[in-house]
């Protein structure tokens, strides 16, 4: 009989955590050691001492005080399969095509994408909510689709790799992807305003104007400055994020004067707002001119033509997947990438009515 071997706490919390690495339960980093203590129910000494035997061990690397331990798993050491969050802004994009073609696309590449319970949306966009939500959320690594700037910001700061899918994500340290849109919104808004319009409402998700508009939103009142034409909150208005509020706004606007042309952020509400038209006998684009702000199948099959900005959703899959494959081979990837958008000029915009 061979001598019995009882192994210190020390040895048991290192031994888990190599055979947790070696099966790619983590990706790049190492967590902190108080996140490890308290999940693995063991005093932050214990943990830190395990954590210097696998870095004996080469396993993993020591950075400097603050800065997470990196993971340095041998040359032939298969890159692990990440299991990756992908958390919606709005509990209807999950059919969206190019979420559909990222989720096949991580899959192909052996990563285990899932989408989570509950959406940004669900969770009220409250940053708080969003944090709870996440941490107590299995993931190596998320896509945060259509986030806020505070929700993107914590995200940024977060331990586990995460990249925004849209959102507010200028000038903070995470990877991004998406079109390019407010130079497009620009040109779309020159247009109308070359048409003779000057009653003109964007209507778009709150975290695009407040606290101050940003990105399509900036650029469309930029252009209505320039053209000398006063703006307020008329032309950026508040509304409730849900139908009953939609045709609440859309009741509010065409009451007394109405706008002349609208610019509607994202293929659904413009739909919505059409039918909402064809019920009071509004006419597009004789009485109203429409743009959207973004491209749908359906808009093929439209007469007349529906004037749209659209983009190539490819690159952006593309990245986001090389994103992934960079995560798992313990690479820091923070790289923000843009694509291409082009404005579509359809029949829904018209010269302005004279009223």
């Amino acid at each position: 009989m061979g001598s019995l071997s009882i192994l210190s706490a020390v040895d048991q919390v290192s031994e888990h955590l190599r055979k947790e690495l070696i099966r790619g339960s983590f990706s790049g980093t190492m967590p902190g050691v108080e996140p490890l203590a308290k999940k693995l129910g063991v005093n932050h000494k214990t943990v830190r001492a395990a954590l210097r035997q696998l870095e004996d061990e080469g396993l993993v690397v020591d950075q400097g005080k603050g800065i997470q331990r990196r993971i340095a798993l041998p040359k032939d050491n298969a890159p692990p399969a990440l299991r990756i969050g992908l958390l919606q802004g709005y509990s209807n994009s999950r059919d969206v095509s190019y979420i559909i073609e990222i989720r096949h696309l991580l899959e192909e590449a052996g990563h285990i994408p899932f989408f989570p319970d509950r959406s940004l949306e669900d969770l009220g966009m409250d940053v708080g909510r969003v944090a709870d939500y996440v941490e107590q959320t299995d993931a190596d690594a998320w896509v945060v689709s259509a986030a806020s700037r505070s929700i993107l910001e914590w995200f940024s700061n977060y331990s586990t790799p995460s990249l925004a899918l849209f959102g507010r994500r200028q000038g903070l340290p995470i990877a991004a992807a998406g079109p390019d849109k407010p130079p497009v919104s620009a040109a779309a808004t020159r247009q109308l305003i070359s048409l003779g319009h000057r009653r003109i409402a964007m209507l778009i998700r709150k975290q695009a104007r407040d606290p101050k508009p940003a990105g399509s939103a900036l650029a469309f009142v930029n252009e209505l400055e320039a053209a000398n034409i006063p703006r307020g909150s008329f032309n950026l208005p508040d509304w409730e994020e849900n139908k009953e509020g939609f045709k609440t706004l859309l009741s509010s606007l065409f009451e007394y004067t109405p706008p002349t042309a609208l610019i509607i952020d994202e293929a659904f509400l413009f739909n919505a707002a059409v039918f909402f038209f064809a019920s009071r006998g509004i006419r597009i684009p004789e009485d109203v001119s429409l743009i959207c702000t973004d491209a749908d199948p359906s808009f093929a099959w439209c007469e007349p033509s529906i004037a749209h900005i659209r983009w190539d959703y490819q690159p952006v899959v593309r990245r986001i997947v090389q994103w992934a494959g960079n995560i798992a081979q313990g690479k820091k990837d923070l790289r923000q990438t843009l694509t291409k958008a082009e404005f579509i000029e359809g029949g829904t915009i018209g010269r302005a009515p004279q009223r």
